[in-house]
């Protein structure tokens, strides 16, 4: 578990906003309608397929995403399942060049290397909120 602290800062940048606000009893802010998709994975599950990568002996480009994805508003809920369950939201404008979808294609890298994410959003999430509330504590 150690280790997922560690990592809980580095992957704080994809998700900076919906927690630091709901840490901070803010509201957490959901641009548009919320239904636009985004896919995360644990940084873990990224270094483990970039090992996986180097010591094959493919040539990629290989995609080392998740393809598990969520709504914003998806994303959302879990965090305030983890964070705080009485957070509110607060919808804002679309951002005029968010895009509506991203899911990656892992099936490449999926059928060549045998990889693909092991740590869902719900698994990480909990770890990356207890990393941070440590690195806010200290």
């Amino acid at each position: 578990m150690e280790s997922w602290t560690i990592t809980a800062v580095l992957v704080l940048s994809l998700l900076a906003f919906p927690h630091l606000q709901a840490l901070r009893k803010q509201p957490m802010t959901v641009y548009g309608d919320g239904k636009q998709t985004r896919s995360f994975k644990y940084v873990s599950d990224l270094v483990d397929g970039l090992v996986t990568l180097i010591e094959s002996d493919h040539i990629g480009p290989f995609n080392l995403g998740n393809p598990g994805e969520f709504t914003m508003l998806e994303l959302a809920q879990v965090v305030k399942e983890t964070t705080d369950p009485g957070a509110s939201l607060e919808f804002k404008p679309k951002i005029a060049d968010d895009p509506h979808m991203r899911k990656p294609a892992i099936s490449k890298v999926k059928s060549l290397l045998n990889w693909e994410p092991k740590i869902s959003l719900q698994q990480g999430l909990p770890c990356m909120v207890l990393g941070v509330q440590k690195s806010i504590m200290e």
